[in-house]
């Protein structure tokens, strides 16, 4: 289980993720995200190396909603050229562990293969705040009994509502509602 410590982040978490989204085709927002987190969820490496982090992020600036998995290492991922390589979104100094390389999660072998055991029921959703803590929120949804996924595709783009296809579901804030919604953010894909 990983431990959450509370230390500094240089840059933070959402000044990074703002950066680096705005480069992707996804992103949909103005030239200046001003992000805020609505929900998420970790999982756990069984190696105990690399950190999975899902974000569910608003920005605030036009409503959107976004939901981006990274990945958290202390070396490179090995083949990755750095600035070069779309998935890095950049390094963080932490506190505690020092440089941190992150990574958009689809790219990472670890996390794809963490995603494989959650779909299949092998890996349980982590409180995104607390250590030590499963997020009973965070849902398997049709289809996703063992050897039935063979992989995932995040939802970008999260929509409130009944999930349509086998995956997993996760709630966020709702903001001005002041209601909790939920939707698919991670779409299975049969083997």
């Amino acid at each position: 289980m990983a431990e959450i410590t509370p230390t500094t982040l240089v840059p933070s978490k959402l000044e990074l993720l703002a950066r680096w989204m705005r480069a992707t085709p996804w992103f949909r927002g103005a030239i200046t995200p001003e992000l805020e987190i609505v929900g998420g969820f970790r999982l756990d490496d069984p190696e105990g190396e690399v950190g999975l982090e899902f974000f569910l992020l608003r920005d605030a600036a036009d409503g959107e909603l976004y939901h981006v998995p990274v990945t958290y290492r202390g070396a490179p991922l090995p083949g990755s050229n750095g600035h070069e390589d779309e998935s890095f979104l950049g390094t963080m100094e932490h506190g505690i562990l020092g440089t941190r390389y992150v990574y958009d999660g689809p790219a990472d072998p670890v996390w794809r293969t963490t995603v494989a055991a959650l779909l299949d029921g092998e890996a349980e959703p982590q409180h995104r705040t607390e250590s030590n803590t499963p997020d009973r929120t965070i849902l398997l949804v049709g289809g996703t009994e063992a050897g039935d996924i063979s992989e995932a595709t995040v939802v970008r783009h999260p929509v409130p509502g009944d999930p349509e296809g086998p995956g997993v579901v996760a709630p966020w804030d709702g903001g001005d509602d002041a209601r909790v919604h939920s939707g698919l953010v991670l779409r299975g894909e049969g083997s």
